[in-house]
């Protein structure tokens, strides 16, 4: 029973590492490591919630051995990002970079609750002073004269 458990567990612990097949793997575990380390930030494509290192897709091998080939060239880590994305866009980063464009994207709903509680306060108080206004003695008589005409 406890042999099953551990086993159990250990398939468990493995099962993320199972998209990545032997024949693509790096003799030098060291840039094996870095291959590992990158293709764990860059998104599957078809799967979209994986990384290339947990997709199965046919997609996600080809960008693993992009990725493996770019490293085997002498390409940094930055060099390699870079190349992905300049192929696929800033969409296969699990993590997206900080940008002007990124940066206006997650402040956009904090600008329009920002703007929208400010329209409702300036409403609000206009409101307010319409309704703290009084007539003046001459509006008052007016006003007087009026209902009285009508009674």
């Amino acid at each position: 029973m406890i042999r099953t458990v551990l086993l159990l567990l250990l398939l468990a612990l493995a099962w993320p590492a199972a998209a990545v097949q032997p024949d693509e793997m790096l003799d030098d575990p060291a840039l094996e490591e870095r291959a590992r380390a990158l293709s764990a930030g860059l998104r599957c494509m078809v799967c979209q919630n994986q990384s290339i290192d947990d997709s199965n897709a046919d997609l996600a091998r080809d960008l693993r051995i992009l990725v493996r080939d770019r490293i085997r060239a002498g390409d940094t880590d930055a060099e390699v990002l870079d190349y992905v994305v300049s192929r696929y866009g800033e969409f296969v980063l699990l993590k997206p970079r900080m940008s002007a464009r990124n940066a206006l994207l997650w402040a956009t709903p904090v600008l329009v609750l920002l703007g929208g509680g400010l329209i409702a306060f300036v409403n609000l108080r206009r409101r307010a002073e319409r309704r703290a206004a009084t007539l003046s003695a001459e509006e008052e008589a007016a006003l007087k004269s009026v209902l009285d005409e009508r009674d």
